[in-house]
């Protein structure tokens, strides 16, 4: 196989066939590019994580108070867990996956964040769905403490609030399930998301049903396929 390309690892999944791909690109030197297809879906890469990480740069700016704990929905590639560990408040993350191939690739390191991710003791991976663990508070995200309450929840699975990585997704995307979801959060906790696509009006509003504050952020980053800068979003929402 070409040094340009390697297939690191593919597995079978809930949603269908699962795998872990290396290459170099030209138009980014020396340096390797770590993908994730799910079938014949890119679901993520290493290309760009600018967006990623300002997932957990720009949501941990709006929390207050000094010994957090913190849910990251979907682990992906680790850039959001990693940047939410670079706060040195955080006493305690958990990284919330549907898929136990992809939290195996980080305990095994197969790919290059692994390693930090299981060095920092307070990391700590929760397999399950995001979605079913947010719409049920009596039991909650950590399956050691039934409704515990948490200073932040930084989400990155879906592609946007309107196009989802599972059909089933799209109902958490409504005031009653947000809702349920903040009952997890602490008095004026956050819960920031990541979308591939500018703010939309609409579910600022629908977010506004539920927390007290609503911001969004544009993110830019360099593009070399395009000669110029791409933007994702992120939006930072406090509860009252």
């Amino acid at each position: 196989m070409s040094s340009l390309f390697k297939e690191i690892d593919s597995q079978a999944s809930p949603l269908g066939e699962i795998s872990l791909r290396r290459r170099r690109i030209p138009a980014f030197g020396d340096r390797d590019i770590y993908e994730v297809k799910l079938g014949e879906e890119f679901l993520m890469s290493s290309m760009f994580v600018d967006a990623e990480e300002a997932l957990s740069t720009l949501g941990l700016a709006q929390v207050q108070g000094e010994n957090l704990s913190v849910v990251v929905g979907g682990l992906g590639l680790g850039y959001t867990a990693v940047a939410a560990l670079k706060d040195e408040r955080i006493t305690e993350l958990l990284v919330v996956d549907a898929l136990e191939t992809v939290i195996s690739w980080h305990q095994k390191e197969l790919v290059p964040l692994g390693k930090i991710l299981n060095a920092d003791q307070r990391n700590r991976y929760v397999l399950g769905s995001f979605f079913d663990l947010a719409t049920d508070p009596s039991t909650g995200f950590d399956p050691s403490h039934a409704g515990k309450k948490f200073d932040a929840i930084l989400l990155d699975i879906d592609h946007s609030p309107t196009e989802f990585l599972n059909p089933s997704n799209a109902g958490f995307y409504t005031t009653d399930n947000l809702s349920l979801m903040a009952e997890q959060l602490k008095p004026n906790g956050v819960f920031a998301m990541w979308s591939q696509n500018p703010p939309e009006d609409n579910f600022i509003e629908l977010l506004k049903t539920v927390f007290a504050s609503v911001d969004s952020h544009l993110v830019t980053f360099d593009n070399p396929f395009q000669g110029g800068q791409s933007t994702n979003s992120v939006y930072v929402c406090v509860k009252g």
